[in-house]
């Protein structure tokens, strides 16, 4: 996974960004060394603690989202939003595909994807999935609303994000 990443014509520009990270600099002091360099929003986790990656994983998608290029950008952000405030889904590891977001409870690699899934079909109209499919489809009026709707559909005693080893 990308903890960084950026745009430059300027050879020796790589060059320092590949150095500081050759010789242990934090993301940031990359960053300084070459301020081409975007920070994707994943922090580094050293000890592969669980907790810590999810929370890594929620910090990159919402970095993500704010900074889409794209018309829809405004209705997928507000989902990212509702979903990270809502603590039963901010718990779990979150994972994008085809503007899909679903929740898992095991971190990459092997991931364990469970309960609906979430979609944001234009500025005004959110579904939610129970598969990639799209079978049990539900449609909302407000990201609010279809995150509301996915927590109630998500299955019952689930446990702390474990290791997807």
């Amino acid at each position: 996974m990308a903890l960084i990443d950026g745009t430059t014509d300027d050879l020796a520009e790589v060059a320092k960004a590949a150095r500081a990270w050759h010789d242990g600099a934090g993301l940031s002091d990359i960053r300084r060394a070459a301020p081409f360099v975007h920070l994707t929003g994943r922090f580094e986790v050293p000890d592969l603690d669980p907790a810590r990656l999810t929370r890594s994983e929620w910090q990159y998608l919402r970095t993500e989202a704010s900074e889409l290029e794209y018309p829809w950008r405004p209705a997928y952000q507000a989902l990212v939003e509702a979903a990270h405030a809502e603590p039963a889904l901010r718990a779990l590891f979150p994972l994008t595909s085809h503007g899909v977001l679903s929740f898992s409870t095991t971190t990459r690699p092997r991931l364990s994807v469970v309960g609906p899934r979430l979609v944001t079909r234009d500025a005004d109209r959110y579904s939610v999935a129970m598969t990639v499919a799209g079978e049990g489809l539900a449609q909302f009026a407000t990201a609010s609303e279809a995150v509301a709707a996915a927590v109630r559909r998500l299955p019952d005693g689930l446990a702390s994000v474990a290791l997807g080893c």
